[in-house]
């Protein structure tokens, strides 16, 4: 059985992408060495999943990014190039990107090297420690695509293109490598030759179909089996009773006033808010006034399995994080997405060109838009059938265990 390395970012949201953690729970069911190398802030989750932890200082991945800028104070082109590099920074700062594979390359002597490499999409220690290993190396949760043509990009873009290459090279000079295991074109990115494992479908990148390549493999997804009991706060709800699913997901939860408009909206057309706060700290005083702001009746949790809550829910309104939005789609949930940061942006587009939700802004949430789009999707039964028909879709694709078989393919 081969020696495999499942490497993430130490942020929850980055063990999942719609199925990457479950993905490796198969491959050691089937009987390979299957360990998690991440930072501690994950210990607990991987643990209580069953794999071995190897914790590393570093990972790469620069989390919280460098604070916004105030864009108020600067002319719009620079504001755009601002927020461009900040989200560069997450994932090719060259000094931290450095240590973290000097922290992978120190753990392969320590413990002997892999036979195949899972990574988080956003680790470029993962590609640089893959190929100095001579190790391959599967992209889970994020599709590969054709590079840009530098011909096509804004200058803002060229410019930012330019600084991404430069600071690979640096990082390939230091380390010997040759950059296998990312893109050639004008604007950098991990891309594996071999293999990367999309937890949708194929016509979930209807947009992009012409640029995607022929090493994505797109799996789908399939309803998890519950492994527990679903929480006695959840069951105490007559199941005559609708639920809406408010969340921000476990990483941008900071955005109290989302949970509030959301909650009314909701309200409004007759659907029992449960609002999921995750569980970064909340002053006292900012919780209370949270509770205060709420609908009569609303649940206010920490966390809700969505095996549990997505089977009762009609509508679910997030951030857009993918591994929420997968699990949206898997359940046939229509959606609006709210996106905060990062690649959400994205997911909220690709939610409303499937047609089974809304991408909405914040400035939509504050001039009264989230209220009618609720009201707008709970009276679509076209939307309704789309979102059930994407998850039989979904479904039929094989989810996990499809993504099992195809990593074995590699072997």
């Amino acid at each position: 059985m081969a020696k495999i390395w499942c490497i993430s970012a130490p942020l929850f949201s980055h063990t999942d992408w719609g199925g990457f953690l479950r993905t490796a729970q198969g491959l050691a069911k089937n009987g390979h060495d299957v360990i998690w190398v991440s930072g501690e802030k994950v210990r607990g989750a991987i643990i209580s999943a069953g794999l071995p932890f190897y914790p590393i200082p570093q990972t790469g991945f620069l989390f919280p990014p460098p604070p916004a800028p105030d864009v108020t104070t600067i002319p719009p082109q620079e504001a755009v190039m601002l927020r461009y590099r900040r989200a560069l920074d997450t994932w090719m700062s060259v000094d931290i990107v450095s240590e973290a594979t000097q922290h992978l390359l120190d753990l392969a002597k320590k413990i002997g090297k892999p036979d195949l490499i899972l990574t988080d999409p956003f680790l470029s220690a993962s590609a640089l420690f893959a190929e100095k290993m001579g190790v391959k190396m599967i992209v889970c949760g994020w599709q590969a695509q054709a590079d840009l043509n530098a011909d096509n990009l804004f200058p803002i873009q060229r410019n930012l293109a330019s600084d991404s290459q430069q600071r690979l090279a640096t990082l390939l000079d230091q380390f010997g490598l040759q950059g296998d295991n990312f893109s050639k074109g004008a604007t950098t990115s991990i891309l594996s030759p071999q293999l990367h494992i999309s937890y949708f479908t194929q016509n979930w990148y209807i947009a992009e179909m012409n640029t995607l390549l022929p090493q994505n493999v797109f799996v789908g997804g399939v309803p998890p089996i519950p492994k527990d009991e679903p929480p006695t706060w959840l069951t105490d709800i007559p199941s005559e009773i609708p639920l809406a699913l408010i969340t921000l997901g476990t990483t941008f939860t900071g955005d109290l006033g989302f949970y509030s408009w959301a909650a009314q909206a909701v309200a409004r057309e007759g659907l029992l808010p449960v609002v999921a706060i995750g569980f970064n700290p909340v002053a006292p005083e900012d919780k209370a006034m949270l509770v205060k702001s709420l609908p009569k009746g609303t649940r206010l949790v920490n966390f809700v399995p969505f095996e549990h809550i997505l089977p009762r829910c009609k509508i679910m309104i997030h951030h857009g994080g993918m591994g929420t939005t997968h699990y949206a789609v898997v359940y046939g949930v229509v959606q609006i997405v709210v996106p905060h940061a990062a690649d959400q942006r994205v997911q909220a587009k690709r939610v409303a060109q499937a047609k089974v939700g809304l991408n909405l802004t914040a400035h939509d949430v504050r001039n009264g838009m989230l209220k009618d789009g609720v009201r707008a999707l709970m009276n679509d039964q076209k939307v309704q059938l789309t979102a059930r028909q994407l998850a039989d879709e979904m479904a039929r694709l094989g989810g996990v265990g499809r993504a099992v078989e195809v990593v074995q393919s590699v072997l």
